[in-house]
């Protein structure tokens, strides 16, 4: 007769690896506990909006745990399938000399699946590239956070710029104000001139308001790009001066190679193959062998037996699968086609813009900005001499302030444009420093 002894044994060789995998699995990575983001004050320049950008962005931060989870679906795919144990009792509680466990038989074994076909490889090689597409999405990440910092940076630029101008502008307009109230008092001019000129006032007022709110508009969106929703920051600071003059535009083409999101589409190609591999080695069946004791209790006597076991593929040939995997490889390609068109024509679009804001900058620093300046001390002298009024003075000043506001637009674009085409040949734009200087 089977001893109680003896189901206990094989209970325990049963509940033990089961009790052992629950006691000691591993537990889930606790969320990465969140760190304060720095929040700079004073004085910020690029380099410093690009160093905080790149350590605190939070969408660069969530790629980087996509990276994290890439690497543990590559451990994983090289893992072996479990081995299974698997108890059976035969003949008990019957009838005649089957009562209870007297004609009993019991069997233990372990069942362990082979996979065929280079299964396992195949999944191996498809889990690394899938981690290199990882790596080559944060890549792009990077550049697109790089590339949103550069542009938000000069968008503060150009609107403290702005701001300033349009300050001056106020200033301007509130002096012509006076000087035309004066000469209406004094009846040197029609009421008329007056109310123009109250007119001014109150539209530069307007205007400046208007552009302290786009300043702060362009701030928070600066701070948030180091993951803070209230810049605490006085003021940015940049090199004004103007650029040099763009590299060709073959040659930045032929850079597109370094794009990540273009370099991607190779590998997920490579992936895709990998997949019809896999939809391929899927045809093969795998191989399971089970081997273990099997007791009889009515004799006492013990006994070893192994079974195999192997599936016929005469419906199920994963052949539709196979189909899925070919298609979309063909799928693939055509979407790296069209990333690359796409591409191409993002490149031509913000080299028009670079060249022409290039083309602005220089011609107004060379040109249009000396000579706004001359006319104003020209009209300042003039003014001093008696040989013009101060209306004439402050019209002056106003188109000088205007042209430094489109020389400081024009830089802006350019280095805007400027980061959108190093986005999109994955390097920077090295030119040599210019001497051409904004006038003051």
């Amino acid at each position: 007769m089977f001893s109680d002894r003896r189901l206990w044994i094989m209970f325990i060789l049963l509940v033990l690896p089961a009790l052992s995998g629950v006691a000691f699995s591993s537990s889930p990575p606790a969320d990465p506990e969140e760190m304060p983001a720095e929040n700079p004050t004073g004085v910020i320049t690029l380099e410093r909006a690009l160093a905080l950008g790149f350590s605190q962005n939070p969408e660069l931060a969530s790629c980087s745990w996509t990276v994290r989870a890439a690497e543990a679906r590559r451990i994983q795919a090289g893992l072996l399938p479990n081995p299974e144990l698997e108890a059976a009792i035969e003949n008990f509680g019957g009838d005649n000399g089957l009562e209870k466990f007297d004609g009993a038989e019991t069997t233990l074994q372990i069942r362990q699946t082979f996979e065929l076909g280079g299964k396992r490889a195949v999944r191996k090689q498809t889990a690394e590239l899938e981690k290199e597409t990882a790596l080559q999405e944060y890549e792009s990440r990077r550049l697109e956070v790089q590339a949103g910092i550069i542009k938000s940076f000069w968008d503060v630029i150009a609107a403290q710029e702005d701001c300033a101008i349009a300050g001056e502008i106020s200033a301007v307009a509130a002096d012509a104000y006076q000087v035309a109230a004066e000469r209406v008092k004094s009846g040197k001019v029609a009421p008329i001139e007056e109310i123009q000129a109250q007119v001014t006032m109150a539209t530069a007022r307007i205007d400046h308001e208007q552009a302290e709110r786009m300043l702060e508009t362009a701030r928070k969106r600066l701070a948030a790009t180091w993951g803070r929703a209230r810049p605490e920051f006085e003021k940015a600071v940049a090199d004004l001066a103007t650029p040099a003059p763009p590299p060709p535009l073959g040659s930045l083409t032929a850079e597109m190679i370094r794009n990540p999101d273009i370099v991607r589409w190779d590998t997920e190609e490579e992936i895709q193959r990998m997949r019809i591999r896999m939809a391929d080695a899927e045809r093969i069946p795998d191989l399971t062998v089970a081997a273990g004791p099997r007791y009889f209790n009515e004799s006492d006597d013990t006994a070893f037996v192994m079974s195999l076991s192997l599936p016929v593929p005469v419906f199920d040939r994963n052949q539709g699968a196979t189909r899925e995997a070919r298609s979309d490889l063909a799928g693939i390609r055509l979407s790296r086609k069209a990333a690359i068109l796409k591409a191409e024509n993002d490149l031509g679009e913000a080299y028009q813009t670079l060249t022409a804001s290039f083309s602005t900058a220089e011609s107004l620093a060379t040109t249009a900005i000396p000579a706004a300046e001359t006319a104003f001390s020209a009209a300042r002298e003039g003014y001093r001499e008696g040989k013009i009024n101060y209306i004439a003075v402050l019209e002056t000043r106003r188109a000088y302030v205007e042209v430094r506001r489109q020389y400081v637009s024009a830089i802006a674009d350019y280095h805007k444009s400027k980061a959108d085409i190093e986005r999109l040949i994955g390097r920077e734009i090295h030119e040599p420093p210019s001497s051409v200087n904004l006038p003051r």
